[in-house]
């Protein structure tokens, strides 16, 4: 049963409508210059921490580290929602995921949504997207949806291959993702021989799949993705000595969400420090490969006289743990997971410039508006980052004033048995769990503890108290909880149904398989009890 968030189905067209219809972009005042072109490179999975001191120590990003030095580093940017879909969503959107109900990787934006490209479009910018988007409902396996669903059923089923690595090809084997060197292919292509000759300003997009871990074939339906693959030549831009191995609680002392991500990620067993520093070692590897992809954008920029006159953005859709906290992959809030990466160079733009203001992915929305020239919607949840990167007085800049000194974050998907909200303010990360009192939260001060290891809610109840009421002033968080609890049960219900005597045995092989397959009945009963 789907419940409409606070704004609704209505609401947002009505946001929409009122940026996209009838709006036309600023006009031009004399000495003006012309719209910048727009590129923007979101890949996947990449932590924000390399991109700065002391995290860009471990890996050589040759092109990340040119776009900081003509360009603008955010040091505290985040996602919205530590997984694809939801992340997406709010990207495109530019809405908190509580106001999209993208809950899962199975459930984002309707096909039609009106996103910032759209509008640009409209308003007179070529578009064009090359790679993944993953930002609408309907997509990934059925293992990632019915985890998600029945994460509130009383049973601890790993989900996921062992993490590992795989090293493939000789010292000269650049392209090891072919996928993704295609559509930086087409989108290197397509500015040397469309965008060139083009009158009008353009917005070109290019998603990427690195550097996510890679498929694992053996573990169950539609895989998990567990392996982390690279080459010899990746791995050689990797600085073993600067790789730190992470601390890791006992799992008795662990958080009790935090021990159910970690067990279901299959990480609960014995790793050996080569284990854990290789899996490192081979996830910056990957990182370096990302980087060489958005090289050969700036390049064809470069090349074609386009760079001076095109803002380039880099992001992604979240980070990934590479074996901090015990566990791999993202659906945490711990900053390996929820820190993303984001620069920004082209006309206007402060060069050499860090940026320390907490920001998020649904920036990104208002600040292709803002470049775009388009009248920019009251009610998005997020901010444009224009006045940040030109150094404005943001009230002059924006009709809604000064942005927040807050950034929020939630997950409500798989491998996660709560739903999860993270409030960053200023030194402090908050993270509270499904309706605030049945999960202890936890409390991290950043700056005397940057890896996140001692909680200290209750050493400082002023401050949790403080930042919580912050949160509730955003959104009802213990309503959309149970909203989400119910959209769980009835899809599982639905999907139940429409499986007929084939359920049992399509529910068992999904990639729990190798452990439900140990009780079938025990586990059945289990998701009987819960419905």
């Amino acid at each position: 049963m789907r419940r409409s968030g606070p704004l609704g189905r209505a609401g947002l067209a009505l946001l929409l409508m009122a940026a996209g219809a009838g709006a036309r972009p600023r006009p031009a005042a004399p000495g003006d210059q012309p719209r910048s072109n727009v590129v923007l490179v979101a890949c996947d999975s990449l932590d924000g921490r390399l991109t700065f001191f002391p995290g860009n120590q471990t890996v050589d990003l040759p092109s990340i580290n040119f776009m900081k030095r003509h360009g603008t580093v955010f040091l505290n940017a985040y996602t919205n929602s530590p997984i694809c879909c939801p992340s997406r969503a709010a990207m495109w959107s530019g809405l908190f995921t509580h106001l999209t109900e993208s809950w899962n990787n199975f459930k984002g934006l309707d096909p039609d949504y009106v996103t910032w490209m759209d509008l640009m479009e409209k308003h007179g910018y070529r578009a064009q997207k090359f790679g993944k988007l993953d930002f609408t409902s309907g997509h990934h396996s059925v293992s990632n949806r019915v985890e998600a669903w029945t994460r509130d059923v009383d049973f601890l089923l790993r989900q996921e291959g062992r993490p590992m690595v795989k090293l493939t090809g000789h010292r000269k084997h650049v392209r090891v993702m072919e996928a993704d060197w295609r559509n930086t292919d087409k989108a290197a292509n397509w500015i040397k021989e469309e965008a060139v000759n083009l009158t009008q300003p353009f917005i070109l997009y290019l998603g990427l799949n690195l550097p996510h871990p890679y498929p694992s074939p053996y573990a169950g339906e539609n895989f998990g993705s567990s392996t982390f693959l690279t080459s010899p030549y990746w791995l050689e831009k990797v600085n073993y000595e600067a790789i730190k191995i992470p601390k890791w609680s006992s799992l008795s002392e662990m958080h009790p969400v935090d021990y159910y991500s970690s067990y279901t990620k299959n990480c609960t067993g014995e790793f050996t420090k080569e284990e854990v520093r290789n899996i490192r070692a081979f996830y910056y590897a990957m990182c370096a490969e990302t980087d060489a992809m958005l090289g050969e954008i700036i390049s064809a920029l470069r090349d074609t006289g386009l760079l001076g006159k095109t803002i380039i953005i880099f992001t992604a859709d979240h980070g990934e743990l590479a074996m901090e906290h015990r566990q791999f992959y993202k659906m945490s809030m711990y900053e390996g997971s929820s820190h993303v990466p984001l620069l920004v160079m082209g006309p206007g733009v402060r060069e050499q410039q860090q940026i320390p203001n907490v920001v998020s992915l649904v920036d990104i929305y208002p600040t292709m508006l803002d470049i775009a020239r388009i009248p920019v919607p009251q009610n998005l949840s997020g901010y444009s980052l224009i006045p940040l990167l030109r150094e404005k007085a943001e009230s002059e800049a924006s009709p809604r004033g000064p942005r927040p000194s807050w950034v929020l974050s939630e997950f409500h998907g798989c491998n996660v048995n709560s739903s999860v909200y993270m409030l960053r303010a200023g030194k402090w990360k908050y993270i509270t769990y499904s309706d605030g009192s049945s999960v202890p939260p936890q409390l991290f001060d950043l700056t005397a503890d940057p890896d996140e290891l001692t909680n200290v809610a209750i050493t400082f109840p002023v401050i949790v108290r403080s930042l919580d009421k912050i949160l509730c002033s955003i959104v009802n968080y213990p309503k959309v909880s149970s909203s989400v609890q119910e959209y769980n049960k009835q899809q599982f219900i639905s999907w139940k149904q429409s499986l007929g005597h084939n359920y049992s045995s399509v529910i068992a092989n999904l990639r729990w398989h190798q452990d439900w397959l140990k009780d079938q009945k025990k586990y059945e009963n289990a998701i009987d009890k819960w419905l």
